[in-house]
């Protein structure tokens, strides 16, 4: 019954995640909120880590026994991917601001001019935090084989289709040609040999 529960909790967090993030629904807040929808950002960025955080916090209750034995090689091979996994994650706001991202930089997206940011990681992959969470999933399955770390797993990787279709959708109604240019040339998740 727990690992229904942690799939319930992970299809709402998706869910939500991607429901906020629509710009239609985006435009209904803003129509509500008036002046206060500056904050829209950091209310959804505070949302979705208490969430996030619920979802780690349930896991850690759940009686697990390991799928398979760790060993070593898969325990460093894990760290590896992880760490390699959280380098590209920070490394991805070098060209965007984490504060803004977050929300503590308050702004309304509607009226704030936005650069479509092409360079550094962006110049390999079109998506580098979800290439870099996935590393880090990965990572966490092998240094921790539960049945919870497959479906955290899982869960990433039945949503990213979905999650990278709507972001561009967004991305298109925002840039226009220039991401539809963008998209031709770069790969999504994995970097390409040039």
């Amino acid at each position: 019954m727990g690992y229904w529960v942690l799939v319930i909790f992970w299809a709402s967090f998706y869910f939500l995640h991607s429901v906020f993030a629509d710009m239609k629904i985006k435009r209904k807040f803003k129509g509500w909120l008036g002046p206060k929808f500056i904050w829209y950002r950091l209310l959804y960025s505070l949302f979705a880590t208490i969430h996030f955080l619920g979802i780690f916090v349930f896991t850690g209750t759940l009686q697990e026994i390991p799928i398979f034995a760790t060993f070593p090689l898969a325990s460093y091979f894990g760290y590896m991917l992880a760490t390699f996994g959280t380098i590209i994650l920070v490394k991805s706001f070098q060209k965007l601001s984490p504060f803004e991202f977050i929300g503590f930089s308050p702004s309304d997206e509607f009226t704030k001019a936005d650069r479509l940011v092409v360079s550094g990681l962006h110049a390999h992959v079109r998506h580098p935090i979800y290439s870099a969470l996935i590393l880090i999933f990965v990572g966490y399955t092998l240094v921790q084989p539960m049945p919870s770390s497959m479906i955290h797993l899982g869960m990433l990787i039945i949503y990213l289709p979905i999650g990278i279709y709507l972001e561009e959708k967004k991305l298109i109604e925002k840039f226009g040609q220039a991401y539809i240019d963008y998209k031709k040339k770069i790969p999504a998740l994995i970097p390409r040999k040039k």
